[in-house]
């Protein structure tokens, strides 16, 4: 536990000091606990995502960084790899492909890639991974934009 501590301490340093370098992402650790984390990300730009933020759930096992964190999407979102209900996404790096290299930081860029190239062959929301392997791209953009501007844009006046 006191290697998956001060490593978490490592990334916080590092977090405070790149805030300008990365503006998509925001991490925020929990003032109480550096097990839980929570992030903000810039939906990409061109994408039906484009314009919001997004917020995410990062728990850390005490054996990190030998196992991946947990992540999760707290704000709705309308994509394959992504259950619309829990928010738990499929992306292999959080499951399989962990390697100690990765850090919450390049996780969160790993998300953002996602949502910018979602993967409709292994769905979490198979209304979503339906509407893109059919090739109905356009059912599928509308329904993202709709979700993010009812979820993940701020409310006007």
């Amino acid at each position: 536990m006191q290697a998956s501590r001060a490593r978490l301490f490592k990334e916080y340093k590092e977090v405070q000091r790149e805030k300008a370098v990365d503006p998509e992402i925001q991490l925020i650790c929990d003032d109480s606990n550096i097990f839980k984390w929570t992030a903000l990300i810039k939906g990409p730009s061109e994408t039906p995502y484009e314009g919001g933020v997004f917020q995410l759930a990062l728990v850390v096992p005490e054996q990190y960084p030998l196992q991946p964190p947990q992540v999760r999407f707290l704000t709705k979102i309308f994509h394959p790899n992504v259950h619309f209900k829990s928010g738990e996404i499929c992306l292999d790096i959080l499951k399989t492909a962990w390697s100690p290299a990765w850090t919450l930081q390049s996780v969160c860029r790993a998300i953002i890639a996602l949502m910018a190239h979602p993967e409709p062959d292994s769905p979490l929301n198979c209304d979503s991974g339906n509407l893109l392997r059919s090739g109905d791209i356009r059912g599928y953009q509308s329904m993202a934009r709709m979700y993010t501007r009812l979820a993940a844009m701020p409310k006007k006046g």
